[in-house]
């Protein structure tokens, strides 16, 4: 489909997207929610974030969460991707931007706000083409960067 030529090659792993367009905007396929999405380039980042975590990283996919709705001081909000450990506690959450959207404070704020309900020791940032990754120490109220994102 001609619709990838409007979203940029990505810092992740290729991957071969199934793409449909039946009206006027490009779907893109969703094997973990299995239903079609509309082709936002948000979406292309976390269709292909998914796929970095499954394929590269072996998460196994029904471990992976997408839109995971998170009530945070009386808001409804939705973290873009959470990843659970074998016993169901949250371990990762990623937030994803779109390739054209900078990486800025702003975002690591949104994904450390999600982490006040989820708790989990990792946060992660992407535009598709930076990653950003951080560890997170809850008792000593820390971060670090590292450089790779863990094996989970």
């Amino acid at each position: 489909m001609a619709e990838t030529t409007k979203y940029p090659p990505l810092n992740l792993p290729r991957v071969e997207l199934r793409l449909r367009r039946t009206g006027p905007k490009p779907e893109v396929w969703d094997p973990l929610r299995r239903k079609w999405l509309v082709l936002t380039p948000e979406e292309w980042v976390r269709q292909h974030f998914i796929r970095f975590l499954t394929d590269t990283h072996g998460v196994d996919p029904y471990r992976i969460m997408q839109e995971q709705p998170l009530r945070i001081d009386g808001q409804s909000l939705r973290a873009d991707i959470v990843v659970y450990s074998q016993q169901a506690r949250p371990q990762l959450v990623v937030e994803c931007k779109a390739a054209g959207v900078e990486i800025t404070q702003e975002v690591f704020n949104q994904v450390a706000r999600y982490n006040i309900q989820l708790g989990v020791p990792y946060l992660v940032v992407t535009n598709g083409l930076r990653h950003y990754c951080c560890e997170i120490d809850r008792t000593a109220r820390t971060y670090r960067f590292i450089n790779e994102i863990p094996q989970l």
